[in-house]
């Protein structure tokens, strides 16, 4: 007897539907969908932009300044004008640091940045000097000078230099040769450039602005104790520049080149022979003390 065809099989394995059809899903047309998403795209877009510059909760409300030493806080902060009461995301803070940068010479670096929700904050790092230049007057013998400082703490001026020093002015030089300020009393820890230059070849050869610059370079080397206590970096030629130390002692240096080494010596020589009133680092690995 033959067996029920493939056909007949299927039908059996089929199972049976029971219920009324499901209803076909209905799908939102592409064109509407795209159309909504770019209607909540618009939305969100003009919500966050009023809310970025329209809105009253993100608005400059006040300046923050850190770092400074001599300048004031108001003279940066005034200097900075900083537009209080524009959407703070509106606020153009590379202009204002160029602005301090431009204005205040005595301003090495400033970092310029956004406090949410209210404020801008400067940070501030000021130019130490490490070398004074008395002005002259004499063409040549201080070359540019850095702007005078107005809006200084009174008590950073330095005390040194009496009475006699109030009608004198002085450049201050940082340790990378910037003039970037003109003062009338000699600030603490600073020595005074003098000059003792021989008429000769290397006056010709070397010019003062080159003797200025070893001058710096000399006392950007120097260590801190020393350069504490240092009244004056005296420049006879490039190769013979000299210290002269609170107490009546001197040290003679030599050139400009050398200076870490030569500054590691004389720390080591000082305390090696610590009544010692000349000190020589010319060449640091020969030095020489005397007058114990």
């Amino acid at each position: 007897m033959a067996g029920p065809t493939t056909a007949e099989r299927g039908e059996r394995q089929q199972p049976k539907k029971s219920g009324p059809p499901r209803p076909p899903l209905r799908r939102l047309p592409r064109r509407r969908t795209l159309v909504l998403l770019a209607v909540a795209t618009v939305v969100l877009g003009t919500g966050l932009g009023w809310l970025l510059y329209g809105s009253p909760w993100l608005r400059t409300e006040h300046v923050s300044v850190s770092g400074t030493r001599v300048l004031t806080p108001e003279r940066v902060r005034s200097t900075a004008r900083v537009p209080l009461g524009s959407a703070l995301l509106s606020v153009d803070t590379d202009a204002i640091e160029a602005r301090l940068r431009g204005e205040l010479p005595r301003i090495d670096t400033v970092e310029v940045s956004r406090s949410w929700p209210h404020g801008i904050t400067l940070k501030v790092t000021e130019r130490v000097p490490v070398l004074l230049i008395e002005e002259t007057g004499e063409s040549g013998a201080s070359g540019k000078s850095g702007k005078s400082d107005e809006g200084e703490k009174s008590d950073q001026q330095g005390t040194g230099g009496g009475n006699n020093n109030k009608a004198r002015k002085y450049v201050e030089v940082d340790k990378k040769g910037v003039r970037f300020a003109t003062v009338s009393r000699v600030p603490d820890g600073a020595p005074l450039l003098e000059w003792d230059v021989v008429r000769g070849a290397s006056a010709r050869r070397f010019g003062t602005e080159r003797l200025t610059r070893a001058a710096v370079d000399v006392a950007r080397d120097l260590p801190a104790g020393v350069a504490r206590d240092t009244r004056a970096v005296k420049v006879r030629s490039y190769d013979s520049v000299s210290l002269e130390l609170r107490g009546g002692r001197t040290v003679l240096w030599g050139s400009a080149e050398q200076g870490r080494a030569k500054a590691r010596t004389l720390t080591a020589l000082m305390k090696a022979a610590p009544r010692a009133r000349h000190f020589d680092v010319s060449v640091p690995t020969a030095p020489a003390s005397s007058g114990s």
